[in-house]
């Protein structure tokens, strides 16, 4: 059996469209939206919106950690816009599902990123796509257990839950051979970026479940340039499988 695992695809349709190549499966672990692209500043919806210069000073205040900051120029911004600001953003939004979607291979299991917005998914998941949050999923004998979303932080990104909610979602799971969540264990070493210079942050509860349960697997994304990629934590393998935007190549699961 052979899947291959994406995560972080921020807009890549093109590599997705062929993410599932030589598969049984393909999972994505979420955030399939470019809003800003910290890359390439001329990329996202924020620079669709309101050009590269404006997205590199954000980028620029949201870096050092001057989120008021970023959050006033933000507004600024958006008031030079005609209408409900969430309405251009929905309308950018459901262009990239619209493409992402449309190039999602089948058989997929999905689950949300930090940056999606759940509520719109049921207008472009296709026959064949299945997703699962605090569910499990049965794939080629193994039980494959789904989290997603990410926990609230400054950055304030659309999907971000309470720790007790995601807490609940990790419980409803119980015990997998295969843990699949956007964001990490809470482990250091997992959660910092080295090109960001900061930590991300991990949740706690997995953590605690995969130390309870010991899944052969926990797989996530989240950290795009994490200082390890990988740890073991007992029996269990935690794995970051990539920031799919930058590399367009899945981590691949074979057993």
């Amino acid at each position: 059996m052979r899947v291959h695992v994406v995560s972080d695809v921020h807009g890549r349709a093109d590599a997705l469209a062929k993410a599932g190549d030589g598969a049984d499966a393909l999972i994505c672990l979420g955030d399939l939206i470019l809003f800003v692209d910290y890359d390439d500043h001329a990329q996202g919806i924020f620079a669709d919106l309101f050009g590269a210069d404006n997205a590199t000073q954000f980028i620029a205040l949201r870096t050092a950690k001057r989120f008021d900051e970023a959050r006033a120029m933000s507004a600024r911004l958006w008031a030079t816009l005609d209408g409900d600001p969430r309405e251009h953003i929905e309308r950018n939004v459901r262009a990239q599902y619209a493409a992402l979607f449309a190039a999602m291979p089948t058989p997929a299991y999905l689950t949300y990123g930090n940056v999606d917005l759940p509520r719109l998914w049921s207008d472009y998941v296709r026959p064949g796509h299945q997703v699962l949050d605090g569910q499990v999923a049965e794939i080629g004998g193994l039980r494959f257990g789904f989290v997603g979303g990410g926990l609230k932080t400054p950055y304030r990104t659309p999907h971000e839950i309470s720790d007790e909610e995601y807490a609940a979602k990790v419980e409803a799971v119980g015990e997998v051979d295969v843990l699949c969540c956007h964001i990490p264990p809470a482990l250091p070493e997992l959660l910092y970026d080295v090109v960001a210079r900061r930590f991300e942050r991990g949740s706690e509860a997995t953590l605690e479940a995969i130390r309870r349960t010991q899944p052969r697997y926990a797989l996530f994304g989240h950290v795009h340039n994490p200082l390890h990629a990988r740890a073991r934590v007992g029996r269990t393998e935690c794995v970051n499988v990539g920031h799919f935007r930058s590399r367009g190549v899945p981590y691949v699961l074979e057993w």
